[in-house]
C-alpha cells in the first residue's frame, strides 16, 4: 500500500490514533503539545497522553508517551501548568514542577475523576500523585479540567464540565490538591450533545490592556453548527467567582466540520492567546484511513478580540510563525455582493475543492465533494455572512489533507479535512 504524503504544517503523530490536544503550555523556549493517544492502535482506546514539542509552532518533535493508561484507568483530557511558586511542593523554586491535571476514566465507565501527575525534567518523565484523585464527585461523566494560574483570583482556577448536564464548573485551589467550588454555568439551550473541553481565558479588547473580556469555549458533540462535533463560545466577564456572559447567544468558533476539542496554550509569550484544535469529527474519525497515523491538529491560531460595528468580534488567524512554503497559501478578495463568486483549488490528480460566497443565501461555503471519501457525510459546509460591509479578503491554506479558510481577517473560520494527496497548486475562478 502506498501511503499518502504527511501534512507539512499540521502536527500528526508518526503512527496510531490521536484526538484532543491536552496540556498545551509554553516553558523554557518550547511549546508543549500533549494529546489523547493510543500507543497500541490506530483506533480509539488505551487513552494516554502523547507528547510533542516545538520551538516555532509548526516544526514538531514527537517525544515519548508522557502519561500512560493503567489496568484500571484511561488518561483522558486535561491541562498542564508550571508550578513556579511550588504551591504543590512537588518541585522547588529553582526547579518548579510541570503539573498535569487530567481526567482518570475507569475502564468499566463507572466513574471519572480529576487527578495529578508531575514532571521535574521539563515534561519528559512523569510521576502520578500518590493521593489521587484530587477531585471526585462520584459521577460517571465529569471531565476535561483546564487549569490556569488566575491573576484575578491570585490562585489556581479549574474549568471542568459535567457533560451530560451541559454544565461548566469553576473551582479554586491554593495548591492544586484541594479544590473548592466557586460556581457553575449552564445554558442547555445552546446546542444539543454533550459538553466537553472547556477553556476560560481573558483577551484585551482592541489591544487595550485596560479593557478585558473573558471567553468561555465549550466543545459539543454531536450538535455542532455543521453537524457532528463543534465548538461554541460565550463572551463575558469573570468576577473571581462566576462567569457572567454578555448574552446567551450561541457563537460558533468554526463553521467547518473538522475543528474540535481545541483549547489555548498556558503561558504563551507576550500575553499571546494561541489556540490549537483536533482536526477531525467524531462522526467519521474512525473511518478515515490510517496513514499509519489517524488524526492531526489544526494550524495553531492566534486569537484576538476587536470591536466591529459596535460589536465584539473574536478573530482567529494562523500564527505568524507558520511557514507556508510547502502548503498552498492563497488570498483572494470578494468585491461584489451581487453575484456568486469564488475560487476552485485543484491538484495534480484532478481533484478539486471550491471556496466561495453566495450573495443570495448570504453564505460562505466550502464544497469538498470532489475531494472527499465515499462514506456518507456532509460535503458542503457554510457560514452565514452579509457582504454588504464592502470588499472582503479570504485566506485559504491547503495542506496535503486539509483546507482552512479565514474570512475578513479571521472573523469567520472554516476547517475541513480532504482526501490526502499532493497539495493543491492551482487556483481558478468559479
Amino acid at each position: 500500500m502506498t501511503l499518502a504524503p504527511r501534512p507539512h504544517a499540521h502536527f500528526a503523530p508518526a503512527r496510531n490514533w490521536m484526538n484532543d490536544p491536552n496540556g498545551l503550555i509554553y516553558y523554557k523556549g518550547l511549546y508543549h503539545l500533549f494529546f489523547q493517544y493510543n500507543p497500541e492502535s490506530d483506533q480509539w482506546g488505551n487513552m494516554s497522553w502523547g507528547h510533542a514539542t516545538s520551538k516555532d509552532l509548526w516544526q514538531w518533535r514527537e517525544e515519548a508517551v508522557a502519561i500512560t493508561y493503567t489496568a484500571t484507568d484511561a488518561v483522558f483530557s486535561g491541562s498542564a501548568v508550571v508550578d513556579y511558586f511550588n504551591t504543590t511542593g512537588f518541585g522547588t523554586l529553582e526547579n518548579p514542577a510541570m503539573v498535569a491535571i487530567f481526567t482518570e476514566h475507569k475502564h468499566d465507565e463507572s466513574r471519572q475523576v480529576q487527578s495529578l501527575a508531575y514532571s521535574l525534567d521539563d515534561g519528559q518523565t512523569w510521576q502520578r500523585y500518590q493521593s489521587n484523585p484530587i477531585l471526585d464527585l462520584e459521577m460517571k461523566d465529569f471531565r476535561d479540567p483546564k487549569v490556569v494560574w488566575n491573576t484575578f483570583n491570585e490562585s489556581w482556577v479549574m474549568t471542568v464540565v459535567k457533560p451530560q448536564e451541559h454544565t461548566v464548573c469553576f473551582y479554586e485551589s491554593d495548591d492544586l490538591k484541594e479544590w473548592r467550588l466557586l460556581s457553575e454555568f449552564s445554558n442547555s439551550g445552546s446546542a444539543n450533545g454533550i459538553w466537553e473541553c472547556p477553556d476560560l481565558f481573558p483577551l484585551y479588547v482592541d489591544g487595550d490592556s485596560t479593557q478585558v473580556k473573558w471567553i468561555l469555549f465549550i466543545s459539543v458533540n454531536p450538535g455542532g453548527v455543521t453537524g457532528g462535533s463543534g465548538t461554541l463560545y460565550f463572551i463575558g466577564d469573570w468576577n473571581g467567582k462566576e462567569f457572567i456572559p454578555d448574552n446567551l447567544t450561541t457563537r460558533w468558533l468554526d463553521y467547518g466540520r473538522d475543528n474540535y476539542a481545541g483549547v489555548t496554550f498556558n503561558d504563551a509569550p507576550n500575553n499571546r492567546r494561541i489556540y490549537l484544535g483536533w482536526m477531525n469529527n467524531w462522526e467519521y474519525a474512525d473511518k478515515i484511513p490510517a496513514n499509519p497515523y489517524r488524526g492531526s491538529m489544526t494550524i495553531p491560531r492566534e486569537l484576538t478580540l476587536v470591536t466591529r460595528n459596535s460589536k465584539l468580534t473574536l478573530l482567529q488567524n494562523p500564527v505568524q510563525e507558520i511557514s507556508t512554503s510547502k502548503v498552498f497559501d492563497y488570498t483572494f478578495t470578494i468585491t461584489s455582493d451581487k453575484e456568486k463568486t469564488g475560487v476552485r483549488f485543484s491538484r495534480s490528480d484532478g481533484r478539486c475543492v471550491d471556496v466561495g460566497y453566495d450573495p443570495t443565501a448570504k453564505i460562505f461555503y466550502i464544497d469538498r465533494s470532489a475531494m472527499w471519501f465515499d462514506f456518507s457525510t456532509a460535503r458542503i459546509e457554510s457560514a452565514p455572512w452579509d457582504s454588504e460591509q464592502g470588499p472582503l479578503t479570504v485566506r485559504v491554506i491547503i495542506d496535503t489533507s486539509s483546507i482552512e479558510v479565514f474570512v475578513d481577517g479571521g472573523a469567520i473560520s472554516m476547517t475541513d479535512l480532504l482526501i490526502p494527496g499532493d497539495v493543491a497548486d492551482t487556483a481558478s475562478p468559479l
